[in-house]
């Protein structure tokens, strides 16, 4: 058996306390990650990985043959 239907409450109904609470707990837990990436120094971490990609697809690719070569 699932969980009994919530009860559908309309827009202008009192919220109970705890249950408004339990929501602003909820909410702040989600957006926890969000402002975490927001800390000083966070700028300097994010930069380092973008640099870290940069450098996996610069080593990925096949450098074309110089064209100044002087092989004769």
């Amino acid at each position: 058996m699932g969980r009994p239907a919530r009860e559908h409450r309309h827009v202008d109904e009192p919220i109970d306390p705890r249950e408004e609470a339990r929501t602003r707990r909820r909410d702040r837990d989600a957006d926890a990650q969000r402002r975490d990436l927001m800390r000083p120094g966070m700028g300097k971490v994010f930069k380092q990985v973008t640099d870290s990609w940069s450098k996996k697809a610069g080593s990925n690719r096949r450098r074309p043959p110089e064209s100044g070569s002087s092989e004769d």
